[in-house]
């Protein structure tokens, strides 16, 4: 009997990854007529049963500390935004001899856009041309002027509080009001006027304002546990829910990416991926493909993408892939300040983050070091976090009332200090395929080499010198020893507290801005993309998150993730409608 195959689907578009970039390229394309299909390695979001920023420790069975307590001071505790974490089961990575690399990594729908801090800061006009201005590193192929117009889509579509104060190499947005200052920010923002320091209100995706039926912030500042008001920004809240309400995109959950299939015309046309509950191996095909996995899963993927036409991965005729890696520099300090034990117990209402921060003010001037960095601080009577009080008793003698009574007026009275600065890529940070381990779905995971500068460790001390000054001038004094390297009581809960204790530096990765592993450039021979974020090599195939980046400035990339992301989508609309992919 004549059997007729069943036709197999080809869509106008395959995402690669849900996050900041991906979700980002859903809204435009599908906004823009074309049919779209996702691939997420994780689950779909359910804000109303995933999210937890209500939720008190003793709601939860182990506190929040998960099993063993191995969550206290992770980011990864039961606590927090569902699905990121610094280990996974089944899917580990490698690091060479002599290097220290953590990789955090989400598996769910909106990946790390479901915990990240929200700090929304646009690159400068120096950072997209850092070789003509100090002769390190690349200059970008583009130019601020020319991304400027999809910063302000984004921040106009998104909502990002902040305020214009034309600091140099720091441009002003489309801002949303800022929040009032705290008593905690009005004691620094003295101390930091006093020593000339530019201190101003943040910058952070959440609304002050309602906006797109989005309410705006309730000031329960509990944004790293998730919204489920969606005041603040997700991707699986704000960038995929209109682009599902066009009918044109679908989700597939679930499934790990194992290679993008090259077709006989040197083209992309289909991505092979792993049915995480079935185990199967599938294919979904399309006219073009957009990797937006985050910068490391994204050179994962293509280095994993062999062919004839590529042996040494997908696009990788220059060989960049997974080269160039780079994290912020980071380094962190906290300080006591005992006129805050006089501060009567009180709501510390606001956003789940720093109402003010501290751009780079020294641009422009000569310094020990290149580049620059930012301060992030935030401290008072905030919520508790997982092991806050680990180390109560080894600060204060007693028992009883007396020991309580003392960790009620202490409490609230440290201000910690993150920075948060530039590092230029160097040969010796970079990522690959580890020649013998492979996950559970066996597919080879990334090996890590990594190696700080001379002028990163010079940048960290400074950032020290500069905390230490900021804490006296305020009338406080630097905290030192154990509770100075975890989280102490009432600070800022940073991205991650890891520091190298020799130079006071962070661990490559633990600031979880990673960047650059399939850069953009306009020599075919030394990079992987063209302006557009579309392969040298292969004319369908986009890449949509960080990893397209030249430099890594003072500045939280998931601002120009995202704007990248809308410019590159914007471009490949225009190629589809032109037939041209």
């Amino acid at each position: 009997m004549l059997q007729v195959s069943a036709r197999k689907t080809v869509y106008d578009v395959c995402i690669i990854g849900s996050g900041a970039g991906g979700g980002t390229a859903a809204k435009v394309l599908t906004e823009g007529g074309l049919s779209v299909v996702m691939l997420e390695a994780g689950p779909r979001l359910n804000p109303e049963k995933d999210y937890k920023e209500h939720v008190w420790p003793y709601e939860l069975a182990h506190r929040g500390a998960d099993v063993g307590a191995k969550g206290r001071l992770q980011m990864n505790n039961e606590f927090m935004a569902p699905n990121g974490a610094w280990e996974i089961d089944g899917e580990p990575y490698t690091t060479a001899p002599g290097s220290n690399f953590r990789w955090f990594r989400s598996r769910i729908e909106g990946g790390r856009t479901n915990h990240w801090g929200r700090i929304a800061l646009r690159f400068g006009p120096a950072d997209f041309r850092a070789r003509s201005t100090d002769g390190m590193g690349d200059d970008w192929p583009i130019t601020y002027e020319e991304i400027a117009p999809y910063y302000d889509k984004v921040e106009s579509y998104i909502g990002v509080f902040g305020s214009k104060e034309n600091v140099p190499n720091s441009p002003d947005g489309v801002f949303q009001p800022p929040p009032t200052p705290r008593c905690t920010e009005t004691i620094i923002k003295k101390a930091c006027d006093h020593l000339n320091i530019t201190c101003i209100p943040s910058r952070l995706a959440i609304l002050t304002k309602p906006l797109n039926g989005r309410a705006a912030c309730h000031y329960c500042a509990q944004c790293g546990r998730g919204c489920i008001s969606a005041s603040n920004f997700s991707s699986s809240q704000v960038m995929i829910p209109p682009a599902a309400a066009t009918g044109r995109l679908t989700m597939i959950a679930n499934a790990m990416a194992r290679e993008v299939v090259i077709g006989t015309n040197g083209k992309a046309e289909a991505v092979t991926y792993i049915d995480k509950a079935t185990r199967a191996e599938n294919r979904v095909y399309a006219k073009a493909f957009v990797v937006a996995a985050s910068a490391c899963e994204s050179a994962r993927l293509l280095l994993n993408s062999r062919s004839k036409s590529f042996p040494d991965g997908l696009a990788n005729s220059s060989g960049a892939v997974g080269r160039y890696l780079t994290d912020s520099v980071g380094s962190d300090l906290a300080g006591y300040f005992p006129q805050l034990e006089k501060m009567p117990a009180h709501n510390h209402d606001g956003v789940g983050g720093m109402h003010m921060y501290m751009p780079w003010w020294r641009f422009g001037k000569k310094n020990e070091f290149l580049r620059g960095y930012h301060i992030e601080f935030g401290g008072g009577r905030t919520m508790p976090g997982v092991g806050g009080f680990d180390g109560v008793c080894a600060e204060n003698e007693g028992y009883g009332a007396g020991l309580k009574q003392k960790c009620r007026s202490s409490y609230g009275t440290v201000i910690g200090f993150s920075g948060r600065g530039e590092m230029i890529p160097n040969e010796k940070s970079y990522c690959v395929l580890d020649p013998k381990v492979v996950d559970k779905w066996g597919i080879p995971v990334l090996r890590f080499y990594w190696q700080w500068g001379e002028n990163e460790i010079k940048m960290a001390s400074d950032m020290q010198a500069t905390f230490r000054s900021i804490v006296e001038a305020g009338g406080g004094t630097v905290l030192t020893g154990a509770r100075a390297k975890g989280r102490p009581h009432g600070a800022l809960e940073s991205e991650n507290t890891l520091q190298e204790d020799s130079a006071h530096i962070s661990i490559g990765g633990a600031i979880i801005h990673e960047v650059g592993t399939v850069r953009m450039g306009n020599d075919a021979k030394k990079s992987v993309l063209n302006r557009n974020c579309q392969a040298h090599d292969v004319k369908n195939l986009f890449v949509a998150d960080a990893a397209p980046f030249v430099t890594n400035p003072d500045k939280n990339p998931t601002l120009t993730i995202m704007a990248l992301s809308w410019r590159t989508s914007e471009y490949l609309l225009d190629q589809a409608k032109r037939g041209e992919l």
